[in-house]
């Protein structure tokens, strides 16, 4: 399967921040909408950077008091791996595993167009699996 087959099925709608936001409006962002990463775009098109909570958590080790208040920029990821629509899914599988990252934003013709996270990674594999098993238990039964 392939991203877009993943987008038609989930939807396309990615949440973003600005830079400029605090990260306690990012905090609030993420229990509203029970995600786990936001893109950081200044235009909601263009990838800037990625904020996820594990980012969060390792800032909070070292600023607790102050973190709230700090901007997005500082604290976000700008290394970021994206993918485009026609993308495999075990080939993201492959970059989450190796780069132990849970989000990848879908970027089509320069513009932010989904998100994949490991759960809908996760989820593909384990409906693969078993439609591979019933495959599998309709061949026995006919045998």
């Amino acid at each position: 399967m392939n991203v877009a087959a993943l987008l038609r099925s989930k939807g396309n709608q990615v949440i973003t921040i600005a830079p400029e936001a605090s990260v306690a409006e990012v905090v609030r962002i993420l229990a509203d909408h029970r995600i786990g990463a936001v893109v950081v775009s200044r235009d909601g098109q263009r990838v800037d950077g990625i904020l996820s909570e594990r980012d969060i958590v390792n800032r909070l080790a070292k600023d607790h008091e102050t973190l709230p208040t700090l901007r997005v920029r500082d604290i976000m990821t700008t290394r970021v791996s994206t993918c485009g629509l026609g993308d495999e899914l075990a080939d993201l599988m492959a970059v989450m595993t190796a780069r132990r990252i849970r989000h990848i934003p879908v970027i089509e013709d320069g513009a932010l167009c989904g998100i994949v996270s490991i759960g809908d990674v996760v989820k593909w594999r384990v409906e693969e699996i078993e439609r591979e098993a019933e495959a599998l238990r309709a061949y026995v039964a006919q045998a």
